[in-house]
């Protein structure tokens, strides 16, 4: 749950979602230096809820190389679109992006109206949800 919490700060958010996903693990040494967390939202789709990296570890390419393992899995496994959820601006929406993930709708108010303290990062507070999504067909929507 440690480091789950390190993406989603709500333990009863992370709790709803873990019983229909499936988890996957990134390890060194025997020790898991990142989780990444996925449940079906629907015929032929996907939706990656978590994914986070051990402090000690984040901007080492553990997290490109789980979310590159993940999204490589699904493709194989015959699902038609990856999506994720995430903050309107930070070093996260970039990760995505540069994985091929394509911003496909915002949540106005997602973080203010789903999140009981406010999500600050950088000194800003996310208030907007960005919708991403991964066409495994190549078509972003």
């Amino acid at each position: 749950m440690e480091l789950l919490l390190l993406a989603d700060p709500s333990p009863s958010k992370v709790r709803s979602y873990l019983a229909d996903s499936t988890c996957f693990a990134a390890s060194l040494d025997g020790t898991v230096v990142g989780i990444g967390v996925v449940r079906p939202i629907g015929e032929g789709a996907h939706e990656l809820m978590n994914i986070a990296v051990r402090p000690t570890r984040q901007k080492a390419g553990y997290g490109t190389a789980l979310l590159e393992w993940i999204i490589e899995h699904y493709r194989r496994l015959g699902t038609g679109r990856l999506e994720v959820g995430t903050g309107s601006f930070g070093y996260q929406l970039a990760f995505y992006q540069r994985q091929g993930f394509r911003v496909t709708r915002i949540e106005r108010d997602f973080f203010v109206e789903h999140y009981p303290e406010p999500i600050i990062e950088d000194g800003i507070r996310h208030m907007d949800m960005l919708r991403l999504t991964l066409s495994y067909s190549g078509d972003s929507g």
